[in-house]
């Protein structure tokens, strides 16, 4: 019977410790399924974002319009984050912080929606050609129109307003840039503060590795994409005389989009189920967690529960004072700033810079950022969070360690002064009619004696291949008379321009001319792949860092500020100025139906050079002479913490003895008294 009810007891003790036991697993188990669900927002905004890198060819193209106005666009996601990222994180802190982020991934999911309308509302893509120009033309056209000039411009100016389209890609950023802004200042915060100082950093570096993950597969998907005409399904393949290698083809843009869509939009579903904040301490603590995690969480403070909005509200501007006040925390700042104006810059244009420097296509160049250059920023940020915590670096160490990472990817950029490739060889752009053996970037005249006799647009862009290997504008510039085929295998033919005879024939597109370049891009893709491996090992020191260098009650406002502040100054006007330098070493530009500007057709490719890399490095030169003062701040704050933690402790140590001292004069006083006592009671 006994033994039956200790059997009894075992049982329902093992019961109740059992519901215990999942009770008292909860904060942990919370705090893992909010490191899984933070790891998934951080992908679906990454995995959007790198998207929209991807396209900038591609929307430049469809909606014909330059690079500046695509670095408007770019940046109109940081303008998002403008409006609202300084009130997100001072209030967002004191509030359901899980919830908020669920808001934030919903509305970034509406925003790519909107980015994608366009493609449904406008007209089907019509690409620049000089063969639409033609009146009364027939399958086999003569590229050589003979006539008035007048007959070269009519075309219809119908659709033209629907270009202005690309005012819903820049609105549904815009909404992107909102939604995303609490994900970054309130997911990091909430890690820190349910995790111990010593898993802080790791974790941080997993969910920012999974946040480069991401862009893996955003540049993957655009690389698919750019592939597919903008228009399939809508258009017969076989009448697009273009293909993925011309600088008119647009691929499906929108395509991708909506997948991104609906990615972040699956991403916002776990936040809602996640409590507010995780219990501290007490009798009810995490069972599953380690003694560490036990005695760190009782340090940390907790969100203020019951403030209310009126004292929130009133105390933001002096935390901001204050915060604004550390000389360590606004060097930090101002060197972020500069090195991601650098950064932002570079990042936006390399696809690009891939595409026409390397005649690389949009899908190549892709492909490539997001198989080999973003899994080496993945692996250097993870490596650097990893580093960190086995080194055990201080805050003074990481500075070093994230100063030293830039340092050497500073001098390895170098290099990409010296890996150049020859101009493409455009009679009339980069060639003289009269001199095509010798590249210039003089103002040559397209119009000479061998096709005088046509009239031609100069401002059409519509390339074909010599048989000489020299590419011109147009047939029409070339001299050509007559063509055969169809769609991409048009042949013209009677070329005066092409061969002194006349009798010779041009293809559709560019020629290639990539033997140089084919040389030096693998010299360029493995330079490109260490530079970003040795930068990103600093990534995740250099956030620890500037969480570290801050009292704990300005934590979440720090992170949300500096934010703030790296998008406003950087992350609005680098795609901007860097999209204008760009803009200015363009030598051909694509022409509206209805005349003005479009997209640029062709760069001088060492122009191009010189102000993209030149610019990328002047500003992280700049960036590292602001580090010197930085250092000497961040050394003189740390001493006078550790002289501070000497008083405190030598105050502390004074308390004590004297409160020993209290004790053994009482202690004496009661031997005394009972001494007294006992020769008393002798005596008697």
């Amino acid at each position: 019977m006994e033994d039956r009810t200790e059997r009894g007891r075992t049982q329902e003790n093992g019961r109740s410790d059992g519901a215990a036991g999942k009770q008292r697993s909860s904060p942990c188990a919370s705090l893992k399924m909010f490191l899984v669900a933070l790891s998934f927002a951080y992908f679906a905004k990454a995995l959007s974002g790198s998207y929209m890198k991807s396209t900038i060819t591609q929307l430049e193209r469809r909606f014909d319009i330059p690079s500046y106005l695509i670095g408007v666009i770019d940046g109109s996601f940081e303008i998002g984050n403008l409006l609202v990222i300084a009130f997100v994180s001072y209030f967002g802190a004191k509030l359901h912080r899980p919830k908020i982020i669920a808001v934030g991934c919903v509305l970034m999911s509406i925003g790519t929606f909107i980015i994608a309308l366009p493609h449904f509302i406008i007209g089907r893509y019509e690409f620049e050609t000089s063969a639409r120009r033609i009146v009364n033309s027939t399958l086999n056209v003569s590229p050589c129109a003979v006539g008035s000039s007048a007959d070269l411009t009519q075309g219809g100016c119908e659709g033209e307003s629907n270009l202005s389209m690309w005012i819903y890609v820049l609105l549904g950023n815009v909404l992107r840039g909102i939604g995303e802004t609490p994900v970054q200042p309130l997911g990091i915060s909430y890690i820190d503060d349910f995790t111990t100082e010593e898993n802080a950093a790791l974790y941080v570096g997993c969910v920012q590795t999974i946040s480069v993950v991401g862009p893996v597969f955003g540049y993957l998907l655009g690389s698919l994409c750019a592939k597919i005409y903008v228009d399939i399904g809508f258009v017969k393949m076989e009448t697009i005389t273009i293909t993925p290698a011309d600088a008119r083809w647009v691929g499906a843009w929108w395509l991708g989009y909506l997948i991104a869509g609906v990615i972040t939009l699956l991403s916002a579903i776990p936040f809602w189920f996640l409590p507010r904040s995780l219990p501290m301490s007490g009798p009810r603590g995490p069972e599953k967690c380690t003694p560490e995690q036990k005695s760190f969480m009782k340090h940390k403070y907790p969100a203020d529960e019951h403030a209310s909005f009126t004292e929130m509200a009133k105390d933001f501007f002096p935390t901001l004072r204050t915060l604004l006040g550390h000389p360590v925390y606004l060097t930090y700042l101002c060197v972020t700033i500069i090195q991601l104006n650098s950064l932002i810059g570079m990042v936006t244009y390399k696809p690009k810079y891939i595409e026409q420097h390397f005649r690389q296509s949009a899908s190549k160049a892709n492909f490539l950022m997001g198989v080999i250059n973003i899994p080496a920023v993945a692996l250097g940020m993870f490596s650097g969070g990893l580093l960190m915590k086995r080194l055990k670096l201080n805050i003074m160490g990481a500075a070093r360690f994230a100063f030293g990472t830039s340092l050497i990817g500073y001098v390895l950029s170098l290099f990409f002064f010296a890996m150049s490739c020859e101009n493409a060889k455009v009679a009339g752009v980069t060639l003289s009619y009269n001199s095509v053996d010798r590249i210039s970037y003089d103002k040559h005249p397209v119009f000479t004696a061998c096709n005088s006799d046509c009239f031609c647009s100069a401002s059409d862009w519509d390339p074909v291949c010599g048989e000489n290997g020299i590419t011109y504008v147009s047939p029409c510039l070339a001299g050509c008379t007559d063509s055969a085929g169809s769609g991409k295998n048009t042949v013209f033919s009677n070329c005066s321009c092409v061969g002194v005879a006349g009798n010779f024939t041009a293809s559709t597109g560019q020629c290639p001319h990539k033997d140089d370049c084919d040389r030096m891009f693998p010299y360029f893709l493995a330079l490109s792949v260490i530079t970003s491996f040795i930068i990103s090992l600093g990534g995740t020191p250099g956030y620890m860092l500037l969480i570290r260098c801050i009292k704990p009650q300005l934590k979440s406002l720090a992170l949300g500020f500096h934010t703030l502040a790296t998008r406003t100054l950087a992350g609005i006007p680098a795609p901007i100025y860097f999209g204008a330098i760009i803009d200015s070493t363009c030598l051909k530009w694509g022409q509206k139906r209805c005349g003005g500007i479009g997209a640029c057709r062709i760069y001088n490719t060492t122009s191009y050079r010189i102000a993209y890399l030149g610019l990328t490095l002047s500003l992280r030169t700049i960036s590292f002479i602001i580090c010197i003062p930085g250092f000497i701040l961040l050394s003189r704050q740390l001493k006078k913490e550790e002289e501070n933690a000497i008083n405190k402790a030598l105050a502390n140590g004074g308390t004590e003895l004297e409160a020993l001292r209290k004790e053994e004069f009482i202690i004496s006083n009661s031997d005394q008294m009972s001494d007294n006592s006992t020769d008393r009671e002798t005596r008697l």
